[in-house]
């Protein structure tokens, strides 16, 4: 059984040789750039240089899954949001914000040909030509409310999302217009599924009520447009107290923290009437990075018994974790099925 093949019948429910291995969040390492002879900052700009450190993900660490882009700018950059580029150890940021809560921002009309989005999507054109069947095919976008915070900056965001979120709004709908807007795009160049990561809606940041009355509109709004190809949702934090909501959302599949009380919340999703798959079980910082072996084999091994449906870092990999790391999440879910 290919990766890709794996991947899309757990996301159906169906019976698989073994769990998936996956991260559906950043893949990028230090040893994968050495090993590849590809760095950022060029990988995060341009296309061959993101497509060949992408598929690291799966010819060094042996994932069945590989997803661009590294980072979480891209749309924000394309609708005004000045980047600095994060240099050959980090990722590109936002370095200032374009607008304040009141304003109106715009919809630039050549949005898909702005910066580095041609990059991106030629990227994972090139990528899906070197893993072919091998490996999933990941298209990742930023959620409406993440992308929010970039065009106003995190302060004012939920400042704003707290006091007044009316001031808000025509940032979510420009977020999510961005969002769906690239999405189709990737999709047409080849995503096998597409990740919507939405940091800022996790709830160690807002509240259940303001995701569900200010952010969970526009997320859904967004998934109802993207219905016929696989969706993965990644929101950071304890998701406990929204983990329904979030499955009401029409999504395929729900990658998480390890936060979660990930028993709890299959239990949970088991009352949706469609197999919805848990993604996650492994500490990205405090297991992987750390370096820690036994500890990485410990957590998948308790990620299986506590029903996750494929393995993965709990959010982005840090990019100084060690592949041994990495492959051992590989090796103890192949182990664990024998």
């Amino acid at each position: 059984m290919t990766g890709r093949e794996r991947v899309l019948k757990a996301l159906a429910g169906e019976e698989t040789d073994r769990l998936p291995v996956l991260s559906v969040n950043q893949t990028a390492t230090y040893e994968q750039m050495e090993e590849l002879n590809v760095y950022w900052p060029e990988a995060n700009f341009r296309a061959q240089e993101m497509a060949r450190l992408a598929s690291g993900a799966q010819t060094i660490l042996g994932f069945d899954a590989v997803r661009v882009p590294f980072c979480q700018t891209i749309e924000a950059e394309a609708l005004g949001c000045p980047i600095k580029d994060g240099g050959r150890n980090n990722l590109p940021s936002p370095a200032d914000y374009p607008y304040k809560p009141g304003d109106r921002p715009a919809m630039p009309e050549d949005y898909l040909q702005r910066g580095r989005i041609p990059e991106l999507i030629r990227a994972l054109k090139l990528l899906k030509e070197m893993v072919g069947d091998r490996a999933l095919v990941i298209g990742g976008i930023i959620g409406p409310y993440s992308i929010a915070g970039s065009l106003i900056g995190a302060t004012d965001l939920l400042r704003s999302s707290f006091k007044k979120p009316q001031l808000v709004e025509p940032f979510m709908e420009i977020g999510e217009l961005a969002g769906r807007l690239l999405a189709r795009e990737l999709i047409k160049a080849g995503a096998d599924a597409i990740c919507i990561e939405d940091m800022m809606a996790s709830l160690d940041m807002i509240s259940p009520k303001i995701y569900r009355e200010l952010v969970l509109p526009w997320q859904k709004k967004l998934l109802d447009e993207l219905q016929d190809i696989p969706t993965i949702i990644h929101i950071c934090g304890k998701l406990d107290d929204v983990i329904e909501d979030i499955a009401g959302l029409g999504v395929t599949a729900i990658s998480v923290e390890t936060k979660v009380d990930a028993p709890k919340a299959v239990e949970k999703l088991k009352k949706f009437g469609r197999h919805i798959p848990l993604i996650g079980g492994v500490d990205a910082a405090h297991t992987l990075f750390s370096g820690n072996i036994d500890k990485v084999k410990e957590e998948v091994r308790k990620a299986i018994d506590d029903g996750y449906n494929m393995i993965a870092p709990g959010c982005s990999i840090p990019p100084a974790t060690p592949t041994a790391c990495l492959r051992a999440m590989v090796d103890e879910v192949i182990g664990y099925s024998q």
